[in-house]
């Protein structure tokens, strides 16, 4: 018997040497792949242009009105068209290849924000015409995340999702670091119409980048009847899978549209705290701004290590950073050092920053490869419309009211979504079996799921 343990010993010691060197081999091809590297740099020039043009557009509505409800409204049209079409581009991004919508959604953005703000006077730059074109920009935006997340099970293993999505977020937190700071110092030098103008160059960029990338192609499944009925038929299945078959996306619908309540009003009215509760100018809100920035990117780094967690415990993670960031909020109504205020930033930017990648690979691992598309484009949907509803009543608060109760407000639906999501944890269990790594990311069978949540 002592023989036979001993015998058996090696062997189990080159089955777990094996298994961490086939790991350290995945990781390593996450990071170095050629055409997740080309997604990366995609994204980390068009989230820098993105956090140059967010910026400059609401300090340029800010500026000439005065007006805070009317500031949100920059906020509201960007969040519309995921709305009113979210479903829609869903069935396009699962039938349609994923590569070529985001080349031609990044080179619509560079013409939309870009080459018309450079084209017209400043004299017919109006507020109602830039309306228009955010409005426009924000179709192509729509059409390009999804597709993005979309992409993520063709370009990486299942096990690699969370951290593939948090790498795609350190863009976002890049973009954030960089892009307001860029954007402040232009719009002191420049001006809101020329940061604008000169912000198109970042988009071409970002098609650029896409131009190499190879995705694998979903099975062909040609459509029977005419182009009406499958649209209709693609629509139903998807909403149905997101709500009805599989529960534990409707649980993460709730906790999300909860999130993006708070989150997106945050982020739209910050330029008016920082100006008005603050006292800041340009700049220095840009820089509050990156500190944001650098608190997503550190959640993001952290997060590039997760592999294969548990539902339950990527619940626990999401109720703790949304704490973080509610008890953070309160801080801002009483800090008026201005390294505290960043500090606080930093922290907000920590506990937002734990929820896209975390939701977004719940979703990938559950969602067939033809339906992730619809069913990402469903949770987005639901998340924009409660971004509008609280961008349209914290705009109201601040109108109304003052800054004061708008942070106050926010914070207290920040902690409201801690408490929701940590009461989920008690109905969320995942069955270890059903959460082995698929071999071959993105071809699943019609029919088949990446992963069996129950």
């Amino acid at each position: 018997m002592l023989k036979g343990c001993e015998r058996a010993e090696p062997t189990i010691s080159v089955l777990r040497s094996g298994r961490a060197e086939e790991h350290a081999q995945e990781g390593r091809r996450l990071l170095l792949s050629r055409d997740f590297g080309l997604v990366w740099w995609s994204q980390m020039i068009s989230q820098v242009g993105d956090g140059v043009t967010k910026l400059a557009l609401l300090w340029f509505v800010y500026a000439i009105t005065g007006s805070p409800l009317k500031t949100t409204v920059i906020g509201l049209l960007q969040t519309l068209p995921p709305i009113l079409f979210g479903v829609l581009i869903g069935v396009g991004v699962d039938r349609l290849p994923k590569k070529w919508i985001m080349i031609g959604s990044d080179v619509l953005r560079a013409i939309l924000i870009g080459v018309i703000p450079c084209l017209t006077s400043v004299e017919a730059f109006t507020v109602e015409r830039l309306y228009v074109l955010v409005f426009l920009h924000a179709v192509a935006s729509a059409c390009f995340g999804p597709a993005l997340t979309a992409s993520v099970p063709f370009l990486v293993s299942r096990a690699r999702y969370t951290a593939a999505n948090a790498l795609l977020q350190s863009t976002t937190s890049l973009g954030v670091i960089i892009g307001p700071g860029l954007s402040g110092l232009g719009i002191a030098l420049l001006s809101s119409q020329e940061v604008l103008c000169l912000n198109a160059v970042t988009y071409l960029g970002s098609a650029a980048c896409l131009l190499p990338i190879r995705l694998t192609p979903v099975e062909d499944r040609r459509p029977a009847g005419s182009a009406v009925e499958w649209v209709v038929r693609d629509l139903i299945e998807g909403i149905q899978f997101a709500l009805v078959r599989q529960p534990r996306i409707l649980l993460l619908i709730i906790a999300a549209s909860l999130y993006t309540f708070g989150t997106s009003a945050f982020s739209t009215l910050f330029p008016v705290f920082g100006r008005k509760l603050l006292d800041l100018g340009p700049v220095e809100v840009g820089y509050l701004w990156s500190a944001m920035g650098v608190g997503l990117l550190l959640v993001s780094i952290g997060l590039v290590s997760v592999t294969e967690w548990e539902l339950r415990h990527r619940f626990v993670i999401l109720a703790m950073s949304n704490a973080v960031s509610g008890v953070a909020l309160w801080g801002l109504l009483w800090l008026r050092d201005q390294w505290g205020v960043a500090l606080l930033m930093g922290l907000i930017g920590i506990g937002l920053g734990v929820m896209t990648p975390v939701a977004w690979a719940i979703l990938q691992e559950i969602s067939p490869a033809h339906v992730v598309g619809r069913a990402l484009a469903v949770y987005n949907t639901a998340a924009m419309a409660t971004a509008v509803a609280g961008m349209s009543v914290f705009g109201w608060i601040t109108q109304r009211l003052d800054e004061r109760a708008a942070v106050a407000g926010i914070a207290m639906v920040m902690l409201a979504t801690a408490l929701l999501v940590g009461t989920l944890t008690r109905w969320v269990r995942v069955r270890s079996a059903d959460r082995a790594p698929a071999r071959y990311p993105g071809l699943v069978k019609e029919g088949g799921q990446a992963g069996k949540v129950t």
